[in-house]
């Protein structure tokens, strides 16, 4: 009987094992779809994770950024805001499990930002809000996290460019945001630069911040790298496309 016990037991602790070896290995195949700019096939590989341990923090947090990635590429504002819903919802799962997990975070803020850009007065300043506190907690947890400097630095240009009528949603929800400036905006993006200088998204939009802060030479310098930088994500061809339209127009 008692050898029985243990061979159960030895069992049910293999079964385990391998459970865990399995999802280990599918988070870091999602990793490597995700580099190989396969991002429909990563989030894929994401969701079936999930179904197996609904709590893998890796993968809540990766699905999240990639709906936001694969959602800002629809071209309809309701497939657009069906992706970006689904990205805060996954990052809401991963920020119940680990509040104080710094790519959780990050993912809440992109999130947020993402459905932000596509709202209303009313509803982009109010996400707006917690883009801001979501991209701060994220860099107060891990100071090298260099996309969250980029939402911190595209929240400040935004805010520096509200409308009337946005500043006015502003006011009357809020008493008002947090000011927002451009000299601001660029000093995120370019502490994003410093930490991460391979991201391509992070150039176009310091090119953008410094034009509109009448700094065309640095813009121009920008842009020029921008367009020598290897592609490491889906996005980057086409933005790439954009940095060279802005650069002939600057020239």
């Amino acid at each position: 009987m008692f050898k029985r016990i243990m061979a159960i037991a030895l069992l049910i602790m293999t079964s385990h094992f391998v459970k865990a070896q399995s999802v280990s290995d599918m988070v870091e195949e999602a990793k490597q779809l995700e580099k190989q700019m396969k991002e429909a096939e990563a989030l894929e590989k994401d969701k079936e994770i999930l179904k197996i341990q609904p709590n893998e923090i890796t993968a809540l947090t990766q699905a999240s950024q990639l709906c936001s990635r694969v959602g800002n590429r629809q071209k309809s504002k309701s497939d657009k805001v069906t992706y970006f819903n689904q990205a805060k919802s996954y990052a809401q799962q991963a920020l119940k499990i680990a509040p104080d997990n710094a790519d959780a975070n990050n993912a809440m803020a992109v999130a947020m930002g993402r459905m932000a850009l596509i709202s209303g007065a009313k509803d982009k300043v109010a996400a707006s809000k917690d883009v801001k506190k979501y991209a701060e907690i994220a860099i107060k947890l891990n100071p090298s996290l260099a996309q969250a400097y980029h939402v911190l630095g595209k929240w400040n240009f935004e805010v520096a460019n509200l409308n009337v009528f946005e500043r006015g949603a502003a006011k009357m929800l809020f008493g008002g945001l947090p000011e927002g400036t451009l000299q601001v905006a660029i000093n995120n993006y370019e502490k994003c630069r410093q930490l991460d200088p391979g991201f391509i998204l992070n150039y176009y939009e310091l090119a953008r911040a410094y034009k509109q802060n009448d700094q065309q030479d640095k813009a121009i310098e920008v842009l020029k790298k921008a367009l020598t930088l290897r592609n490491i994500s889906q996005d980057d061809a086409s933005i790439k496309v954009d940095c060279k339209k802005m650069l002939d127009d600057l020239q």
